[in-house]
């Protein structure tokens, strides 16, 4: 039988990632449940930016790497690289 844990990813495989990711990618990024970024994307609370485009959310990349990185996710400046 396969193993149901997902490992989180690091933050420098994280910096590989394109510019925007699925909301689950994200999630796992953080250590949540893809329900509960959701649930805090409706209450606007969500930790990094999100593009909602159409019936899909995706999550902005460089806001992610900020929010892991301890900072600001509104800040614009880009992430710096490892």
């Amino acid at each position: 039988m396969g193993n149901s844990v997902t490992a989180v990813p690091t933050l420098a495989q994280v910096r590989d990632w394109p510019a925007t990711v699925d909301v689950t990618t994200a999630a796992k990024a953080l250590g949540i449940s893809r329900s509960k970024y959701y649930e805090l994307v409706r209450l606007n609370q969500a930790p990094a930016k999100t593009l909602p485009l159409g019936g899909v959310t995706r999550v902005i990349t460089a806001s992610l790497i900020r929010v892991l990185e301890g900072g600001d996710p509104a800040d614009e400046r880009v992430p710096r690289s490892s």
